[in-house]
This record gives C-alpha cells, structure tokens and sequence, in this order.
C-alpha cells in the first residue's frame, strides 16, 4: 500500500540480486565441482541443493528485470486511502437496519 512516504530516490534491488545470484552460481558450483573430485558426496550435495535454489533465484530475478519497470506514483499523487473493513461499506443491515454503532447518536 503506498503511504507517500516512500523514498522518491529508491531504486530496484533486482540488478544487485541478479549479480550476487551469478557469484552465488559460481562458487555453489565450484563448490560442487571441487567436493565431487574429493570424494565428499554429502558436502557436493548440499551445494549442489544450493547451486538449485541460486538457479531458481537467478531465473525468477531475470524474469522481473524483463518485465521492465512498474508504474509507480510520483510526489504530486497524494496517498491512498485507507483500506475500509467490508461492513463498513455494505449499508444497511439485514431488515433495513444499520449494523450496531453506525447510526445518529443518541440524544
């Protein structure tokens, strides 16, 4: 939900993930390499399984870069309001009647 106090500076963190997703390719992947030739298969695995999630990372941060920039409001757009609860907006209750609390005040 946009508050208007959101940074007017701020950019995406999608380029710096997607250069620290390729340094994490690299070393879970030598990693990988490395502990296969030394015949240590738990640790090959466990980098192998890391080498999986820094791939998936990698491909769902190169998927967001292609879809290209979001609209995003400037500063002459005021916030928004607030989210209302959905009794508040649904009028009179059953029978015509308003739900407890929202009617004239009492004299």
């Amino acid at each position: 939900m946009r508050t208007g106090s959101e940074p007017v500076t701020a950019r995406s963190p999608l380029r710096m993930r997607f250069w620290l997703s390729v340094w994490g390719l690299i070393w879970a992947g030598g990693g990988t390499a490395v502990f296969l030739l030394t015949s240590h298969p738990g640790w090959a695995a466990l980098c192998g399984a890391l080498l999986l999630i820094v791939l998936v990372d990698l491909v769902v941060v190169v998927r967001h870069i292609r879809q290209g920039p979001h609209f995003q409001p400037g500063r002459d757009i005021p916030p928004y309001e607030p989210v209302r609860e959905e009794h508040d907006r649904a009028g009179p209750g059953p029978a015509g009647r308003a739900p407890p609390g929202t009617g004239p005040p009492a004299p």
